[in-house]
């Protein structure tokens, strides 16, 4: 699983808040979708918790459902405490998880 952390604005001090975008290169897939070729039910695989960690305490948890779209994008505002290590954790039905990590780095 491919992931990518944006924040906007580009640039912030602390106290500021920024938009924090995530997104996971996922199939989302329901079980409820038939293979074309074969008729046969595609398995069920989908994110299922996604974690936002600032120098590893949580900051928020979000619990999703298969009817999510493939490759989901997800997004929070974070007040920016100082600098720092912001961590997404996500993690699939199946057991499969990806840590991806940004440095918040303040400018004045």
């Amino acid at each position: 699983m491919k992931t990518l952390i944006k924040i906007k604005p580009k640039e912030y001090k602390v106290g500021d808040v920024v938009k924090v975008d995530f997104m996971a290169m996922h199939p989302m897939e329901t079980g409820m979708r038939k293979n074309k070729d074969t008729g046969e039910i595609i398995p069920a695989q989908y994110i299922d918790e996604v974690k936002f960690l600032f120098n590893d305490k949580l900051i928020t948890k979000m619990v999703i459902w298969e009817s999510l779209s493939v490759n989901p994008l997800m997004s929070i505002s974070f007040k920016v405490p100082g600098a720092g290590t912001l961590k997404v954790i996500a993690k699939d039905n199946k057991g499969q998880s990806v840590e991806s990590i940004e440095q918040i780095t303040p400018k004045g």
